[in-house]
């Protein structure tokens, strides 16, 4: 045989057959085949199958198909598929089938595989198309699956609710324990916070005191210090009034001095200048008198005594 190529073939000589190599879809079909507990399930499927091209599975292959058609071949594997198909869906309940289609797919391929393969071929692939049933088995299944989870749903809501009222009042409790021991420590804090402020009010208000004392003290010092320094500018403006008026005065002494007292001492100097002279003239005059008569009478004592002598 020759795969995928070509060779020589003698007219009349040479029998030459075909054998295609494509991917075959097959489409097994069980209808109403009963489970293990007896209820009738319809399951379609789709199925892959191909030749194996290995050399010595090639040759199985051809052994097995050589010369047929391709519906031939998709006929014998089929009818292979669905024995598969029915042996397993016996042995399995609906609620298996109907819960893990994949795991049931999985285990017909892994069955039937040998028995294919033994052909030549391989199952690429096997899935399960559809499950139904005539009795509503499956409605009723779903139904009570419905009803179980909702069920469950419930119970589980109901149980969230409860664990949920739990977790909310063990929260409430544990944020009312956390509000009181915060409101508790708030109230510490805010009595030490009063009673702080009532000291550093006490402080604040006996440094304010003082200090408005000391100001008051320091404002009466400089207040006094002040009146002290106006009093001596009082006193040295007392004392420069003084001085000025002292001046006046001796200006209006000198005033009255060079304008009365010294024409009033000129015109009695004049007057004592001519008395002076006056007298002066008179006691000359006097004393000129008194020696012509003493120097007459002493002429007139000499002429006595030479008169007395002669």
């Amino acid at each position: 045989y020759v795969m995928g190529g070509w060779a020589w073939a003698w007219c009349l000589v040479t029998d030459v057959q075909r054998l295609s190599l494509e991917v075959m879809t097959l489409n097994p079909r069980c209808e109403s085949v009963e489970t293990s507990k007896g209820v009738p399930l319809t399951v379609t499927g789709v199925a892959q199958v191909k030749v194996m091209t290995e050399e010595g599975l090639l040759a199985q292959a051809c052994e097995q198909f050589i010369g047929r058609s391709i519906s031939e071949i998709e006929t014998v594997v089929l009818q292979t598929l669905e024995g598969h198909l029915r042996a397993i869906l016996g042995t399995l309940t609906v609620e298996e089938i109907y819960r893990d289609r994949d795991q049931f797919a999985q285990l017909v391929r892994e069955v039937a595989s040998p028995d294919v393969g033994r052909m030549g071929l391989e199952i690429v692939s096997f899935t399960i198309k559809d499950v139904f049933d005539n009795v509503e088995y499956l409605d009723s299944l779903g139904k009570t699956q419905t009803a179980a989870v909702k069920r469950d749903a419930d119970i589980g809501v109901a149980e969230a609710e409860r664990d949920a009222g739990i977790r909310e009042a063990e929260c409430e409790k544990s944020m009312m324990d956390i509000k009181f021991d915060a409101d508790t420590k708030v109230a510490d804090s805010q009595r030490q916070y009063e009673m702080l402020k009532a000291g550093y009010e006490a402080e604040v208000n006996t440094k304010k005191a003082q200090s408005e004392l000391a100001y008051s003290l320091q404002g009466a010092k400089e207040k006094q210090k002040i009146r002290s320094e106006e009093v001596q500018i009082e006193v040295v403006e007392r004392r420069k009034q003084i001085d000025v008026e002292a001046k006046e005065i001796e200006r209006k002494e000198r005033e009255l001095i060079s304008t009365i007292k010294r024409p009033a001492e000129a015109e009695s100097y004049k007057v004592e200048t001519l008395a002076d002279g006056q007298r002066m003239k008179t006691v000359l005059a006097a004393k000129g008198e008194a020696e012509k008569i003493r120097n007459v009478g002493g002429a007139e004592a000499s002429a006595i005594e030479a008169i007395g002598k002669a």
